[in-house]
């Protein structure tokens, strides 16, 4: 299987997951109009395991490293298994929160919000699991990512003037999102065997535990996708009736951005076995400066806010990207 043997490379990898996940939700975005986001998310569950399967099957079965994708989940244990597809489930309940957040605040409030709170929390989680990297420089940028959040907060609650209960339900869901998300990674991680090129017995390559992940989040979305669908957070309730309704284009959609964010998750988990599961998930988790300059300044979310806000905004975003320059030195 391929393998990254530079903390340079891994550092190349997490960036390009900081770029997946935070331009995935652009997917959603583009089909919000005509289809709604519990219909949206089948398939983007669908775009996940597939993508999973693809990179088990190809770099994951390529090259003298490890072991291979299919000889990998042969062997694989219970414990393991169970550990990787928890880490789904938890996912899955902590991502369909976050998209019902954007559909109801937007890109540049969710993701600041929710996935900063799950930075902090995965950052420590994952620190005291595999102690790897100075923590003065890792919790200093964390930090300043909680100081990003509140400032992205409270530049909503200045947009958001006059439309109260909206607002809050918005940011309550975000945040709710963000502690659930801030555990998820540790379940996955557990799975694996920690030198890549040394395989465990009973133990997950990082694509066999990618796989099982996925799969964790298909068999949980069974469960939290159709409780939604029937009591939507907004809206009136949907039907199974409708998804099958749905244009191609809806459906590519869901797909493509499901595809998007498992390509960021293979990318980060391929990238802890040389930089630590701490700071491969931290700096992939700069997606939300990613998606905040999406909402920002390509879908103007918030082109109506009152005068300074602008002035906010780029503080937050400026706290952002010095916790992840920090972050990044802390190895």
């Amino acid at each position: 299987m391929f393998i990254i043997n530079t903390y340079a490379t891994a550092v190349s990898f997490c960036l390009v997951t900081m770029l997946c996940w935070g331009s995935w939700a652009n997917t959603q975005k583009l089909a919000a109009k005509q289809w709604r986001f519990e219909l949206f998310y089948w398939d983007y569950v669908l775009g996940i395991l597939l993508t999973a399967l693809v990179f088990g099957l190809t770099l994951g079965s390529t090259g003298s490293a490890g072991r291979g994708f299919v000889a990998d989940m042969r062997q694989a244990d219970a414990a393991a298994v169970g550990s990787a597809v928890l880490g789904g489930i938890i996912f899955n309940a902590a991502n369909i929160l976050l998209v019902a957040a954007i559909a109801i605040a937007g890109m540049s409030v969710a993701f600041p919000v929710g996935i900063g709170i799950a930075l902090v929390c995965g950052v420590v989680v994952n620190y005291l699991g595999n102690p790897l990297g100075n923590s003065t420089l890792l919790f200093l940028g964390v930090g300043l990512v909680v100081v990003a959040i509140l400032l992205n907060a409270f530049a909503y609650r200045r947009a958001a003037a006059g439309t109260q209960t909206v607002s809050s339900r918005g940011l309550l869901l975000a945040v709710v999102a963000g502690l659930l998300m801030g555990f998820f990674y540790k379940y996955v991680a557990a799975s694996m065997f920690p030198d890549f090129t040394v395989p465990e017995a009973g133990k997950l390559s990082p694509y066999s535990a990618v796989f099982c992940f996925a799969g964790g989040v298909l068999l949980s979305n069974f469960l939290f996708n159709t409780l939604l669908m029937r009591r939507p957070f907004s809206g009136a309730p949907v039907g199974y009736a409708d998804y099958f309704r749905g244009s191609g284009r809806s459906h590519l959609m869901g797909l493509l951005g499901g595809a998007i964010w498992c390509v960021g998750m293979a990318f980060s988990i391929i990238a802890s076995g040389k930089a630590g599961a701490a700071i491969s998930y931290g700096l992939g988790q700069g997606a939300t400066v990613v998606a905040a300059v999406w909402g920002i300044y390509i879908w103007k979310e918030f082109k109506n806010a009152p005068p300074g806000t602008p002035l906010i905004i780029n503080g937050m975003l400026l706290c952002y990207l010095g916790g992840l320059a920090l972050i990044i030195a802390a190895h």
